[in-house]
């Protein structure tokens, strides 16, 4: 049976985002349906619009976050947000700690935001090799928070 992970990584293998990948696995066992998963995650794929900026599947994995913990439908609920702060910057610290940043161009190693720096990382095998790797720790990370 595969695992949350290897689910996964088998959505980017089969051309979803990173962000996409991870929220709708980690989305799924929170109530999220995954075609409003991947409608959500679209956005944020490639660093947020293929800037290179904070990587997807960090991002997806704090939207999963969110699902659980929040301020509720009346954000009255401040032990929800305290929880889903707390949550996320354990989040962040794991995930930089296992790949030394957060940043979708410094994990690829190539400038994803220009046409020839995204060409180069696909040409390379960079995002091919490297994005499942991301994608596999930031679902561990979230599956070991949120339980």
């Amino acid at each position: 049976m595969a695992s949350i992970a290897d689910k996964a990584a088998e959505m980017f293998a089969q051309s979803f985002n990173c962000c996409q990948s991870v929220l709708a696995t980690c989305g799924a066992n929170r109530g999220l349906p995954r075609d409003l998963a991947i409608r959500l995650g679209e956005g944020p794929g490639g660093g947020f619009g293929r800037m290179g900026n904070i990587c997807g599947a960090v991002s997806g994995a704090i939207m999963s976050i969110g699902l659980k913990h929040n301020r509720g439908p009346d954000a009255k609920d401040a032990a929800g947000r305290a929880e889903a702060q707390r949550c996320v910057r354990e989040f962040m610290r794991r995930f930089e700690e296992a790949h030394g940043s957060l940043v979708c161009r410094d994990l690829v190693g190539f400038d994803i935001s220009t046409d020839a720096g995204y060409q180069a990382a696909r040409d390379s095998g960079a995002m091919k090799e490297l994005c499942p790797k991301f994608i596999r720790t930031a679902v561990e990370i979230v599956e070991d928070l949120l339980g």
